[in-house]
């Protein structure tokens, strides 16, 4: 145990857990380089080499532009000022900045921006891009995580750049020599500037290293040079934090990769999204990931005595594990553990043969008897997370919810998500992750993104959302003592069979962190009401959390049950009404929707989240001028809205008021370049107003970037051929190792909450039985 959070089984870590291996790019994977001493001067292997024509020339003669001559760094999307190749010596190394920096340096060597590229993981897959399709295919890759070798040249077939630099992944000079953003669209999406750390009198930057008593004497012409008021920005992280696989890369269409920035957008920590089921102070990926902290070595850069983390802690344990970078491991393990993140609540119990759910537990009496089949529910609610639990390369990562259900001796009676004795997790857990496929049905095993044609299921929660895990099992019928259930949720980073593939299975056990648990203890016989438990949301917050993992699991009477059991607790809480009348246009009952808003327009007037649902009712209903009305409001508190600029031009569009249209989806494109609904209409309208070139181009994008139908039938296939995997794909399923014959059939569901019942069906009709 480190810090009583991380379970390793397996022999201590080191800098060697995994051998060094020759790749693709000609050069072995390195261990921890180690800095110049602080004191150095400028070394000349910093210096740029020569005029930048000249490299740039002799770099343009020897140069695969397979894309193109005007397109040098395509599949990714990075650009450079002056439209030429950079020398890799203009950018001044990592040691140069320790000079001054040496927080920021210490700090920078152990995170993972500085082992971007140098990785066995990351040089794994990037490898296997390189000997299946050409090594110019990487810059897509490496524009994030080796900028230098893409803006140099160095990504070609017999290259002439020296790769000294490769140890460095993001140096502090790729970060901080940008000088302006593209589009959100990712896939490094900025525009790199000349290096430099220094400007003159004019603001001119003077490329290259400068004496560090020029920086001393001019501090303010060294942060003239090196910031820019962008950085601070959740766009700025945008550019690499967000990516799509083009056409150029997968010679098929553009398929979506991850959108962390998106999920950041559309959280309540942007405060640009009204319909978030909750509201909260608004917050950046810099205030999560780089917080202030005292710093321990001198730093320049240091305010008060505090410094900006540099080591953007996350959830990458792997890395510092295989570096050895105990300090980088343990910062992780603490950030993972921090206790706010996500809530789980063990939130209800239904026993079979009995209509009634037993909810929310701790609140009401309830009676338990050996023999009795118990179903339980969790709900895993993504409470202060900026963005989906799991983010960005889901095949890659595991969290999962480890459910465990045990006699008053520590007997195990029941047991989902445990780590078998070779490390592998139990295929039946249930897992916040995804399964990529390829057009021949076949996993996406090695991270190979460009083989990716669809995903077979993917069980992310989204930031502010939550999800319901029911688990079916048997109270043995020679039980004398208490139950205890405990559900937690870990996580590892990697996947076993993914460490495998980079390794061989000779290599230590990587670090599994628990986030959080809950654990109830059910007595045999009466269980009375216990007080209020600080672990646990207040019940009626419970209830929201059912009702928002029932709304996403197509469990529409259901959800409306759990809010209006929210109503029943907070009559002024104006979002329960609001969660009701979302539910009901979801299920296309518009009447009782109608209603259901107007009561939280009653207790909450101008209310952006109640207005929109309003607006979508009252277009249904053929009264289109109020729904513009409405939606102008909710434009004018959010005006970075996605969903209410959207609402806002197909009601205009159907007004035929096509300058309006046009405003409403070119303001949308702005704020998300990948909307289908503005490419659609867009290129309607710009046909509509003569500008043919512009409606051809929103036409391709919109043919390239809508989903493909026929994808489908790969995830279908994959899911036939694993049917142990296969229920993952079901809005709802239960987990339970009870043979089938054993497992109760009711006509009906029986989930009501007291009065009533839920829809017809039996417990074995959505993957009841065992996987």
């Amino acid at each position: 145990m480190i810090g009583g959070a991380l379970c390793v089984c397996g022999p201590a870590y080191s800098a060697s857990s995994g051998s060094p291996q020759q790749d693709a790019y000609g050069k072995a994977s390195s261990g921890n380089a180690q800095p110049d001493a602080y004191g150095k001067a400028p070394s000349s292997s910093a210096q740029p080499e020569g005029d930048r024509k000249d490299y740039s020339e002799k770099i343009s003669d020897a140069y695969n532009f397979r894309f193109g001559k005007d397109k040098p760094f395509i599949p990714g999307s990075a650009k450079v000022v002056g439209d030429e190749f950079i020398q890799p010596g203009a950018f001044p190394n990592a040691s140069y900045c320790a000079h001054c920096h040496q927080e920021a340096w210490h700090q920078w060597r152990q995170a993972l921006h500085s082992n971007s590229f140098r990785t066995p993981f990351y040089r794994n897959s990037v490898n296997i891009l390189i000997r299946t399709k050409g090594i110019e295919f990487t810059r897509h890759c490496d524009s994030c995580h080796n900028p230098i070798a893409v803006l140099s040249g160095g990504l070609t077939q017999n290259s002439l750049v020296d790769r000294k630099f490769d140890d460095d992944g993001l140096t502090c000079m790729t970060c901080h020599s940008i000088q302006g953003l593209q589009s959100t669209n990712g896939n490094g999406g900025y525009i790199m500037g000349v290096p430099a750390v220094m400007v003159d009198e004019n603001g001119n930057r003077i490329p290259g290293e400068v004496p560090y008593s020029e920086i001393l004497a001019h501090p303010d012409r060294h942060s003239r040079a090196v910031m820019k008021d962008f950085y601070r920005t959740p766009e700025f992280c945008a550019a690499c934090h967000k990516a799509n696989l083009p056409e150029s890369l997968n010679d098929y269409k553009f398929v979506r990769a991850f959108t962390t920035y998106d999920e950041w957008q559309m959280s309540k920590f942007s405060k640009r999204n009204p319909l978030t089921f909750y509201s909260g102070n608004f917050a950046t990926c810099q205030n999560c990931h780089m917080p202030r902290s005292r710093n321990t070595l001198p730093d320049y850069g240091a305010k008060n005595g505090t410094f900006a983390s540099h080591s953007w802690a996350a959830g990458n344990s792997a890395v510092p594990f295989y570096y050895g970078f105990d300090e980088q491991l343990q910062k992780t393990i603490r950030f993972l553990r921090s206790g706010s993140f996500l809530n789980v609540d063990i939130f209800a119990l239904k026993k079979a043969g009995e209509d009634k759910l037993i909810a929310p537990l701790g609140s009401v009496p309830f009676q338990l008897a050996p023999n009795d089949v118990v179903e339980a529910w969790v709900v895993i609610q993504n409470k202060n997370i900026g963005h989906s639990l799991i983010p960005e390369v889901r095949d890659l990562y595991q969290a999962w919810v480890e459910f465990n259900v045990q006699d008053e001796k520590g007997r195990e009676i029941y047991h989902s998500g445990y780590v078998k004795p070779d490390g592998t997790l139990d295929v039946r857990a249930h897992s916040f992750t995804n399964r990529p496929v390829t057009k021949d049905s076949e996993f996406v095993d090695n991270h190979k993104v460009w083989t990716i044609r669809s995903a077979a299921y993917d069980n992310t929660v989204q930031s502010g959302r939550s999800t319901l895990v029911r688990y079916m099992f048997r109270i043995p019928a020679s039980i004398r003592g208490p139950v205890t259930i405990t559900a937690r949720v870990n996580y590892r980073h990697f996947r076993k069979s993914y460490i495998d593939n980079v390794f061989g299975k000779d290599h230590p056990a990587y670090p599994i962190v628990e986030i959080t648990s809950r654990t109830r203890v059910l007595n045999i016989g009466q269980n009375d009401p216990q007080p209020h438990n600080p672990q646990d949301n207040l019940d009626w917050m419970r209830w929201n959390n059912l009702g928002i993992s029932l709304l996403d699991e197509l469990q529409y009477a259901e959800a409306v049950q759990a809010f209006t059991k929210v109503e029943e607790l907070r009559p002024d809480y104006a979002d329960a009404y609001t969660n009701i009348a979302l539910t009901d246009i979801q299920w296309e009952k518009y009447g009782s929707a109608w209603g259901a808003v107007q009561k939280a327009l009653s207790l909450s007037p101008g209310n952006a989240r109640a207005l929109y649902y309003a607006a979508l009712i009252e277009r249904r209903m053929a009264h289109p001028e109020q729904a513009i009305a409405d939606l102008k409001e909710v434009v004018r508190q959010y005006p970075q809205s996605r969903d209410a600029r959207r609402e806002l031009g197909i009601s205009y569009y159907q007004k035929h008021d096509y300058d309006a249209a046009l405003e409403q989806f070119t303001a949308l494109q702005q704020i998300d370049p990948d909307d289908l609904a503005a490419h659609y209409n867009l290129a309607i309208l710009y046909r509509r107003m003569g500008m043919q070139k512009e409606s051809a181009e929103q036409e391709a994008m919109f043919v390239t970037k809508k989903f493909d139908p026929v994808s489908q039938t790969y995830s279908l296939d994959f899911l036939r051929q694993h049917p142990e995997i296969a229920n993952e794909a079901i809005p709802w399923h239960l987990y339970t190792d009870l043979p089938h014959e054993d497992q109760p059939v009711n006509p009906s569901m029986g989930h009501g909450y007291g009065g009533g019942s839920y829809g017809g069906g039996s417990y074995g009709s959505s993957g009841g039985g065992a996987q």
